[in-house]
């Protein structure tokens, strides 16, 4: 499989070797056969992008946002989900009921190499276009009038490449053309990570920048007019469970991890 991706589309990669890293081990907290497939296809050296502190801060982020969409899939068994830089995520495999509707949208490179290492599957489509954009709104908003509850929306692993101008354009792009409503669950970067990036044990080692961060998922909120922010739980309650590292981080360092953030409007 050819690899031909982008600055910030690499950082997929990181997310990537950690869930294929995790898999293999006998007491693994998730699973995802296809990121080890993915990986031994691309002949990836893993090393750069699985770091102890990357590595718990995926898997509890994953944990986590599985947790919710489960959640919100119980209540609303035909939810139509739209993943928002979608990179080699295969969070569709863990949450369906064989109900729900799901988008993966991301840059042509990204989606060109999804295509390669991920067959067609029945209430999946895959949408190659610009996050910054409204054209990958409209094949989203076809699917909507068959069903009964408002989209979800995912922003894993993405806003903190993004300025906050940039920002306020991805809720304004979801409030203008889902004007009936919606729920966002983004990712938070936080400010101090955003000033000590060199520092960051795996990002250091691509060529993507982290260009935005928040104290709070308020500050993401009020970008735009009509967002609401509904909840915000840092990936520290979940790593925290599992190493001593992680309470210690915990302890000592409360507001640096990253935090999804679930948005309304």
């Amino acid at each position: 499989m050819e690899l031909q991706l982008g600055d910030v589309q690499t950082t997929a990669l990181i997310p990537l070797a950690i869930k294929a890293s995790e898999t293999l081990r006998k007491d693994a907290r998730i699973k995802d056969q296809k990121a080890v497939e993915i990986i031994k296809a691309l002949k990836v050296d893993t090393e750069p992008y699985d770091k102890f502190m990357s590595h718990e801060g995926v898997i509890a982020r994953t944990i986590m946002l599985d947790k919710q969409l489960k959640n919100i899939i119980d209540k609303n068994p035909d939810v139509v989900i739209v993943n928002l830089g979608a990179g080699f995520d295969n969070r569709f495999s863990r949450v369906d009921n064989g109900k729900i509707l799901w988008f993966d949208v991301d840059l042509p490179d990204s989606i060109s190499t999804r295509k390669k290492a991920f067959e067609a599957q029945d209430r999946v489509t895959m949408i190659a276009g610009s996050i910054l954009e409204n054209s990958w709104c409209e094949e989203v908003k076809k699917a909507l009038p068959d069903r009964k509850s408002k989209p979800v929306f995912i922003a894993e692993g993405l806003f903190m490449y993004f300025t906050l101008e940039q920002i306020a354009t991805v809720l304004n792009i979801l409030k203008d053309n889902f004007p009936e409503g919606g729920t966002l669950i983004a990712e938070q970067n936080n400010k101090l990570m955003q000033k000590n990036e060199k520092y960051h044990d795996t990002v250091k080692n691509t060529n993507a920048h982290f260009m935005s961060g928040s104290d709070t998922a308020q500050e993401i909120a009020d970008l735009a007019e009509g967002i609401r922010l509904v909840e915000e739980h840092s990936f520290n309650e979940e790593m925290k469970k599992y190493s001593i590292r992680g309470k210690l981080f915990a302890l000592l360092l409360p507001k640096m991890n990253n935090r999804w953030a679930t948005f309304e409007w």
